[in-house]
């Protein structure tokens, strides 16, 4: 320790001392370079004393700037900005010690500015050779060991191939040799970024690669350099199929936030394109004060919190500062996974877990009357819709009862928002899953009509990719069988967006729907989900992401449309007035509304006929009746 302590000063004294030699040397040359060889006749103890004063001051000056931390052979831009403060401080300082000391006597009034260009130049300068002649040896040393790089095409010219092809340059270990450039459209074609060429356009693919092999310089792979937010998802998927028909690989790099970091002392790694960089979603521009001042210092409470959606709301909502989370969750397993991930991100969080059903209410009522959340998250629910289809009773006793208890117990304890997660499939129901969602739907409404304080909230949406027990976990199982990959239909569309997109929107609206607005009240907040995509294409993109043709490598199956499967989602109603919202990527929908008491009274009801035994065709005989657009496919 005392050896490396020794070491580490002994380099900060040589750093020291260089910067005092360059700053003596600046002020001598600065006056040769005003007064020319009239310098000579000047009196040298006058110059002596003045070039002593500078060196002093400079000496004083950049040691207590910090100028000896940093490590030369990392020098930066941010080295460069306070050695360009330090040489300010340093003239100024000097040009009024000076003014007291001397009067300026000897000292011609433009010396110090020369000498100020001359200490950028010295100060500056060593520590940029010094970069430039480590980068030049490590990467000869790289080269030497036998760690073969692999040569990449950059596909895009922007800000982020600039960032990409400086990291690149400035870590001699990275995996990489950009052997050029290939820009989103011909605007840059034929220009330079940073001596790499941009050889044609995407368009021009074949074409390039074709003439890099004849050159010796044909790449493996292709990287594209926009970040995934600003990923155009047709382009994403057309370089996938050409990669394939090409025989690359396609990848991504990672975010800009990322590129930016200090990458000198680590790898440079790409990412694979993944599922969702396909989508081509354009970037929701969220109010994220707004989202912060719904949960900051608030108690919250997520039914099914163990969920896909539900465990994403309880990861994004920790990291907002609430006073206390509440997880509620009847599985065991996703309850225990959920808390343990909280608890070991957020170890100082107030949190609780409870294991209980939506459908027990007088657990709700304890675990209210306890918890005494602000704000409810309600994502507890039965999904899958053959399940359902087959298991009616409990998609209702869960699903329609099981929000009403959650509800109703919210309003007892005047909370000051619950939000209900629903389904694109509770339009147009021909499903018991989406009917009974829709039932879910009109008691929220009905209760935020009529509630004096608290906001009972609903946000619909599609499907989430990676969901449990969704299309794209399904289609990985079937890849790493060697497939086929099963598609009920071939013309069947689903509307798709990330989990962490959907909570965030999700946050997003609900921020909007706590604002005192009336105008707001009963209606339904629905989630831009872009362009419904084809199952059939989804297949394909999968088998091309894994490195394998579609209909040749693995097959493509179509297997027949499911109890209760639409060919389609919709996301309005037809009866249901689309309105705008404050919120980007949120919609209003007004629904049509039934009286709260007259349908408090029918559910509780049906719920007791439920409880008594109610046979699966009467209870959905039932359900079409309190849904009028239920049609069961």
């Amino acid at each position: 320790m005392i050896r490396f302590n020794f070491l580490r000063f002994n380099r900060r004294g040589l750093a020291f001392a260089h910067d005092a030699l360059v700053a003596a040397l600046s002020y001598a040359l600065a006056l040769y370079l005003r007064m020319g060889d009239d310098v000579f006749s000047l009196p040298l103890a006058q110059f002596l004393q003045a070039d002593a004063l500078f060196t002093l001051t400079c000496t004083i000056v950049f040691w207590f700037s910090g100028l000896y931390r940093g490590i030369w052979a990392f020098a930066s831009v941010r080295d460069l900005n306070q050695i360009f403060r330090a040489a300010s401080i340093a003239v100024v300082t000097f040009t009024i010690a000076a003014f007291l000391v001397m009067r300026l006597e000897s000292v011609p009034r433009t010396a110090p500015f020369i000498a100020w260009f001359i200490l950028m130049a010295g100060l500056g300068g060593s520590r940029l050779l010094l970069r430039i002649l480590r980068e030049r040896r490590l990467s000869a040393l790289w080269e030497r060991s036998g760690g073969g790089r692999v040569n990449i095409l950059v596909i895009g010219a922007g800000d982020e191939t600039d960032l990409f092809i400086r990291a690149v340059a400035s870590n001699p270990q990275t995996p990489f040799r950009i052997v050029g450039i290939v820009g989103e459209n011909a605007k840059r074609v034929g220009r330079n970024i940073h001596g790499y060429q941009v050889l044609g356009t995407v368009d021009d693919l074949p074409r390039l690669i074709e003439e890099l092999r004849v050159q010796d310089r044909a790449p493996s792979r292709l990287v594209i350099t926009r970040s995934t937010t600003r990923m155009n998802g047709e382009m994403a998927a057309k370089l996938l199929e050409q990669c394939a028909t090409l025989g690359l690989k396609l990848s991504r790099l990672p975010d800009l936030t990322e590129l930016r970091n200090d990458v000198s002392a680590s790898p440079l790694a790409d990412q694979p394109i993944a599922l969702e960089d396909l989508l081509g979603r354009p970037e929701t521009i969220l109010d994220r004060d707004a989202i912060a001042d719904l949960i900051a210092g608030r108690r919250v409470l997520i039914t099914g919190a163990g969920g896909t959606i539900g465990s994403e709301l309880v990861r994004q909502i920790a990291a907002l500062g609430p006073t206390h989370i509440t997880l509620l969750d009847i599985c065991e397993f996703n309850l225990y996974r959920i808390d343990l991930e909280v608890r070991e991100k957020f170890p100082t969080l107030s949190l609780r877990c409870f294991l209980a059903d939506v459908r027990d209410m007088a657990r709700l009522t304890q675990i209210f009357r306890d918890e005494k959340p602000e704000i409810v998250f309600h994502a507890a629910a039965i999904k899958h819709v053959p399940l359902a289809e087959f298991n009616a009773r409990e998609a209702l006793l869960t699903n329609m009862m099981g929000t009403r208890l959650v509800a109703d117990c919210a309003a007892k304890t005047n909370v000051k928002a619950m939000v209900m997660i629903s389904t694109d499939k509770a339009v147009h129901a021909t499903s018991v899953m989406g009917a009974t969602k829709r039932l879910a739907e009109m008691y929220i409404q009905a209760l935020d009509i009529l509630s004096p304080s608290s906001r009972f909230m609903t946000v619909r949406f599609g499907n989430v990719l990676g969901s449990t027990g969704s299309v794209v976990p399904r289609f990985q199982d079937q890849l790493a069988k060697g497939g086929p990959l099963t598609v009920t239909h071939p013309d069947i569309t689903r509307y798709f967006m990330t989990v962490r997109e959907a909570v965030e929107l999700v946050l997003q609206a609900s921020a909007m729907g706590i604002e005192p607005d009336d105008e707001q009240r009963g209606k339904v907040m629905v989630l831009d989900m872009g362009h419904p995509i084809k199952i059939a294409d989804l297949a394909r993109q999968m088998i091309r992401l894994a490195g394998k043709r579609p209909d040749e490598d693995v097959q493509i199956v179509y297997t027949g449309l499911r109890p209760g499967e639409k060919l389609y989602e919709e996301l309005f109603s037809p009866v249901e007035e689309i309105l705008p919202s404050k919120a980007d990527g949120v919609h209003l929908a007004k629904s049509p509304t039934v009286e709260l008491a007259q349908l408090q009274q029918t559910l509780a009801n049906f719920a007791t006929l439920l409880q008594a035994g109610m046979t699966e065709t009467a209870a959905i005989a039932r359900l079409e009746e309190l849904v009028p657009d239920f049609k069961r496919g």
